[in-house]
């Protein structure tokens, strides 16, 4: 975080200029295999997209325009697939059942670089470098997301958990890696290892470990089932939950703020819950605030809006700006219809994607997919997709 931003600022006419020529000539269904689309490369490719969109759809992924929304390319990808930002202005890293895949979102291929392993989980973004934790395995890489631009896969850190889980790591700003301890059956906290992959810190006061995110200053939030656990100048803090059993999953982190928006859930024996109440974690005085919104959310529902503001997708189709100071809701933007979080994680509902100044929001029960202007509230472009949508991501550079 305290690395400097690459300058690769979005070029808006640029886009706008290659916009009708990228419908033009994508504007068909592709039914080729990824590899095939690659190695046909450059005569099949489709003309390049900037700023793209990624959603995944029963059986492959769709490949939007970030300022019209307009489809440039249907690519056929069986299985349940994954998306997270690849760190820089082009690729976005595919999760599928053989493991991570790296597509070139701006190009529509796959270049072919692949870090196989079953179950692959987290993707983090932080300090210039991208972080890939694979649970199957427990193995974890890293490296510097401008070194994909080669078509190569990258040369870069690894390191292997002591046993297979669930997990995540992050790397810091000075070499040091963050990264979860546990096995499959039991999550207990994280470690700290220096750039030779020594270990240097260690705090298991953190059960059922899950999730990350990184806000200003360099701290590092990691969830708990009975709070957070933060990392900050080489020492781990503790920051209690208020109830007994209070799970802290999901986080948002933002480098404009120093305080972590987070999910919260009481009921360990609940088959879903539904919260209604949001947690808000100062990682300066180690407080945990709960919001109640009045209305429940999902997993992905959570985000940040480019001055830190906290963003929760709620069920009543609105999104909520936050005050992470305050916890006080300034803005209630209605998107979408009212929804409900399905039983099964893997099933759709509306998605929560921010990037820069604009917040993505998908609508699966009606296709469709909005962009909304944070700091007006207006919808600024609707589109219909040919399937309803899944997950829901793009290229995201600077980080």
């Amino acid at each position: 975080m305290n690395k400097p931003i690459r300058n690769r600022a979005f070029t808006g006419t640029a886009l706008a200029l290659a916009a009708s020529a990228v419908l033009t000539a994508c504007g068909g269904e592709d039914t080729s295999s990824p590899d095939t689309q690659a190695k046909n490369a450059p005569g099949a490719k489709a003309v390049a997209v900037k700023e793209p969109l990624v959603a995944t759809f029963d059986g492959g992924l769709y490949v939007l325009d970030g300022e019209s929304l307009k489809l440039a390319k249907t690519i056929e990808l069986p299985g349940f697939n994954r998306l997270n930002p690849a760190g820089d202005d082009s690729h976005v890293i595919v999760s599928t059942d053989a493991g991570f895949r790296v597509l070139n979102a701006a190009e529509q291929t796959f270049p072919g670089i692949e870090y196989k392993g079953a179950k692959p989980g987290h993707v983090v973004l932080h300090a210039g470098k991208t972080v890939l934790f694979t649970d199957g395995t427990g193995e974890v890489n890293v490296f510097d997301p401008d070194d994909l631009d080669g078509g190569e896969k990258p040369q870069g850190r690894t390191y292997t958990s002591a046993e297979p889980h669930h997990g995540v790591a992050i790397e810091l700003s000075n070499g040091h890696l963050l990264s979860t301890l546990g096995t499959e059956e039991k999550r207990t906290g994280a470690l700290v290892l220096d750039q030779n992959n020594k270990e240097i810190k260690r705090n298991e006061d953190c059960p059922g470990v899950h999730g990350e995110a990184a806000a200003k200053g360099e701290a590092v939030g990691i969830g708990c089932e009975d709070g957070l656990l933060i990392y900050k100048d080489g020492k781990f803090t503790k920051v209690d939950a208020p109830d007994d059993y209070g799970r802290i999953g999901n986080q948002r982190g933002s480098d404009a703020s120093p305080i972590l928006l987070g999910d919260y859930k009481t009921d360990p024996e609940a088959e879903l819950e539904r919260p209604t109440r949001i947690s808000l974690i100062n990682t300066e005085t180690a407080k945990l605030r709960l919001v109640d919104l009045g209305t429940s959310y999902s997993f992905r529902s959570l985000g940040r809006g480019p001055h830190g503001e906290a963003l929760v997708l709620g069920t009543n189709g609105i999104l909520h700006v936050i005050d992470p100071e305050t916890g006080k809701v300034e803005k209630k933007i209605p998107v979408v219809d009212k929804w409900q979080e399905p039983l099964d994680w893997q099933q759709a509902r509306p998605t929560l994607f921010v990037r820069d100044h604009t917040a993505y929001v998908s609508e699966p029960g009606k296709r469709k997919l909005h962009a909304v202007d944070i700091e007006s509230g207006k919808k600024a472009t609707s589109v219909t997709l040919p399937k309803s949508t899944n997950e829901l991501s793009g290229v995201v550079a600077g980080h």
